[in-house]
């Protein structure tokens, strides 16, 4: 899975808050019924789903959906197969860095590949995180990498 969305925007330097963590995964049987074991624990269900309208979250559920808004016990979780601009799992993970965090390793979208995600949803509240998005992009570019030498 890569973290993707405003969760990824804050990882790589913007000041954009959220209030869910968005993930694109690899739709396949094997990484679907991962997903769903992982989760059931959270009791994962539609955002805005009726409470008494029954809903299976499986491995089926995965592998036939392309994105998925979720309301958990943990908080909001958005499953994406496909990210706009950028393509399925494969292209998305082409995009995406290997960051650590108090001894974690996950994957999370560049800014180049966020950018590109950003420009493709063309939504108007996705401006404030593209313009910092861009900055940053332009920051990164004129700082020399960092050395080993004191």
């Amino acid at each position: 899975m890569v973290i993707i969305g405003g969760v990824a925007l804050q990882i790589q330097g913007s000041s954009y808050t959220t209030l869910d963590i968005d993930f694109a995964y690899e739709r396949t049987r094997e990484n679907a019924t991962r997903i769903a074991s992982a989760l059931k624990a959270f009791d994962p269900r539609p955002r805005g789903w009726s409470p008494e309208l029954p809903f299976v979250f499986d491995a089926q559920m995965l592998m036939s959906s392309e994105i998925l808004t979720l309301e958990t016990t943990a908080g909001e979780v958005d499953l994406l197969a496909v990210v706009k601009g950028i393509g399925v799992f494969q292209d998305v993970d082409r995009l995406a860095e290997t960051k650590t965090f108090e001894g974690f390793e996950f994957r999370v979208l560049t800014v180049e590949g966020l950018i590109l995600s950003k420009q493709a949803a063309g939504r108007p509240k996705d401006q404030p995180g593209l313009l910092e998005l861009e900055a940053l992009r332009e920051a990164r570019s004129l700082t020399p990498p960092e050395t080993d030498e004191a």
